[in-house]
């Protein structure tokens, strides 16, 4: 079943008196329940492809549908309850409310969505026990290590119950056994059927995930379904 869908899809920007070409002539579909890494060098475009595919940013040209419904031309106000609704973003720096306990911040998407507090409470519960932190729910986010503050952001993405799980550099603060631990947990909550698209730099971290498509200049120079870790087999250039 297909999720997302770009067809045409450019970005461009104007910087002084120069136009900046961030995404080109985009042609992408990504069904449901795929894990799926985007990769790239600095400046291939990966940045500008999140920003649009979580509704952050809008196309220049080109038509994003996701789920159905084209997102391409939709106000600030829509993009917003459409990424409130659909996306759960994890982030390199996670994110989290200093002041506030782990629970509290897994609660906080569903206050925008007006949940009552019993409700929240439950909802949050259950995604903590999911990244198997049942029992930090109390702790603030400066008495969690690293992996535990990523696990309480993985956590409040899954809270919303996401068409999609989008993480940008999920593991870039991490050292590398507690990464390992991060990627199992992407890992399996893949196979209990989460749609996963990362962005990532490092070719180890696409690895764990079953499609990688590659940008380079903005534009798609390689699409490979990744069946086993290390044998990809090139796909849809």
């Amino acid at each position: 079943m297909s999720l997302i869908q770009f067809k045409d899809i450019c970005k461009y920007y104007t910087m002084g008196d120069q136009e900046v070409r961030a995404l080109q002539h985009i042609d992408l579909t990504i069904n449901a329940n795929e894990y799926i890494a985007f990769t790239g060098s600095s400046g291939s475009g990966k940045s500008t492809m999140m920003n649009i595919l979580g509704c952050l940013d809008k196309p220049t040209i080109g038509q994003y549908s996701l789920n159905g419904k084209d997102v391409s031309q939709l106000s600030q106000d829509q993009l917003s309850d459409i990424r409130n609704k659909e996306i759960g973003f994890i982030f390199q720096s996670f994110n989290l409310l200093p002041r506030a306990t782990a629970l509290h911040n897994v609660m906080l998407p569903l206050v925008y969505k007006g949940i009552p507090l019993k409700q929240r409470e439950e909802l949050a519960m259950s995604a903590m026990s999911k990244v198997s932190l049942s029992d930090r729910c109390d702790h603030l986010p400066n008495q969690l290590s690293g992996g535990q503050r990523q696990r309480v952001a993985i956590a409040r993405a899954l809270v919303t119950n996401p068409s999609i799980l989008l993480a940008d550099e999920p593991t870039g603060n991490l050292d590398s056994q507690t990464t390992k631990d991060i990627m199992a947990l992407f890992d399996q909550l893949h196979e209990e059927g989460q749609t996963i698209i990362m962005v990532t730099h490092e070719d180890e971290i696409a690895k764990h995930c079953h499609r990688v498509v590659r940008l380079s200049d903005g534009k798609v120079v390689l699409d490979q379904m990744n069946t086993k870790a290390d044998s990809l087999e090139t796909i849809n250039v």
